[in-house]
């Protein structure tokens, strides 16, 4: 199915609409630094049964030429995640989840710039709508 990425896209809109919303419940009686721990131990038991499921092991991957990228990342999602769920500790999930959102844009920008995508008339208004959106949001 060449359109894969597509229903993925979907599937991942959906459930991550929904993390927001269940955060902001759950941290009016749960601190923010134990949430991002929790909510990421289930995320890797969950991977661990899939990487399990697939017979796939991360070992060959340790010295990969790539894996210093994986640890940026993996560094980067760290302090976003704790800075998020703080943020949606704090502020209000209409606020704090459209700045958030805007990563969005900012990734399609990197991407362009840094990877040598092709920039369209419709992705140039889908990023400046994009920001727009943030800034009526949140104000």
């Amino acid at each position: 199915m060449t359109n894969r990425y597509l229903l993925l896209s979907v599937i991942a809109f959906i459930a991550y609409s929904l993390v927001a919303p269940l955060l902001k419940v759950a941290m009016e009686s749960i601190p923010s630094t134990a949430a991002v721990f929790m909510s990421n131990s289930v995320m890797l038991a969950l991977l661990a049964l899939l990487m399990w499921y697939q017979g796939l092991s991360p070992r060959p991957y340790l010295s990969h030429p790539k894996t210093p990228h994986i640890v940026a990342w993996g560094t980067l999602l760290a302090v976003g995640l704790l800075a998020y769920y703080r943020a949606l500790e704090l502020g209000p999930v209409s606020v704090v989840v459209p700045i958030y959102g805007l990563f969005i844009a900012v990734s399609a920008v990197i991407g362009i710039a840094a990877l040598e995508e092709e920039l369209t008339v419709r992705n140039a208004l889908g990023i400046g709508f994009a920001v727009l959106a943030v800034v009526l949001m949140s104000l």
